[in-house]
């Protein structure tokens, strides 16, 4: 059940993640657009300072890794490193390590062929033979079982692949850009990630802030779920300031996932105005 629920956070997510990469690579205008800079929403300091690192970034090749709390927006991150940068235009497929069980993550990501276990009917390429010359994006990589760990050294180091069940290997040429919300640096520590694997992973990394600590990107973030929502829901809501107040107030432990949700219920409960009464029950409290 876990497994499924993680699997449909990211399925859920993709509607925000096609919307926000089709807006503008711009910086914030003096006639209120909402300011987005690689598909992502804000103007807050460090959002302005993980614009200047993907500058830097976007237009090499190396492995990403992308650090920050759950609901950050790291597969965002990903998509833009993909979508602006060298193989644009190329596969990208993302994967969740947490989502699937390990037996079956082993096949979706190094492939698997015909009769190699029990269901194997066919020959499946897996993801890095079929991102060829693409872009990888595995996230929740602090999940990716120990033993499978070094086949994708592998694939880092060498850049092949050997499908299970297979004797022969096969070349490949992916960028990959991982993600967690673990500290690895302490994995590794513990032996429960191999170190070698770290260091070739954080060739760069990505540090995203939580959503507290950008001061005054709530307000633009609101912005922009409205109007998502008036184009997936056909509902054109406003807010009020008493409203857009306690949203900015709010701690948002769950980041910009949290609120992203919390308009599309108020959205889909409110006659059109997005009063304080609307807002959920901890919110409201902080009236």
């Amino acid at each position: 059940l876990a497994e499924a629920r993680a699997a449909g956070e990211l399925d859920a997510l993709r509607p925000l993640l096609e919307a926000a990469l089709a807006q503008p690579q711009s910086e914030v205008r003096d006639d209120g657009a909402i300011p987005v800079r690689y598909g992502m929403v804000g103007d807050s300091k460090p959002m302005r300072e993980v614009a200047a690192l993907l500058d830097k970034v976007v237009q090499s090749d190396v492995p990403v890794l992308v650090l920050g709390e759950t609901g950050t927006g790291k597969e965002l991150v990903a998509r833009a490193l993909h979508q602006y940068g060298l193989r644009k235009g190329k596969p990208f497929l993302a994967e969740n390590c947490a989502a699937v069980p390990a037996d079956l993550l082993e096949s979706e990501l190094f492939g698997h062929k015909k009769g190699s276990f029990t269901g194997a009917y066919v020959d499946r390429p897996g993801h890095f033979v079929a991102a060829d010359k693409g872009t990888v994006f595995l996230d929740e990589i602090g999940d990716m079982p120990l033993a499978m760990q070094p086949k994708l050294l592998r694939v880092l180091q060498e850049g092949e692949v050997r499908p299970v069940g297979s004797n022969k290997v096969v070349k490949v040429d992916v960028r990959i850009v991982a993600a967690t919300n673990k500290d690895l640096r302490a994995m590794c520590k513990a032996g429960t990630f191999r170190e070698d694997l770290y260091f070739r992973l954080a060739v760069l990394t990505v540090q995203l802030p939580p959503l507290r600590d950008r001061k005054g990107d709530v307000r633009h973030l609101v912005r922009f779920f409205l109007d998502l929502m008036e184009k997936e829901m056909a509902r054109r809501c406003t807010i009020t300031p008493e409203a857009l107040e306690l949203l900015d107030r709010w701690r948002w432990p769950g980041n910009v996932r949290e609120l992203e949700n919390e308009i599309r219920r108020t959205v889909a409960l409110s006659d059109g105005t997005i009063q304080p009464a609307d807002l959920s029950p901890q919110i409201r409290a902080l009236a």
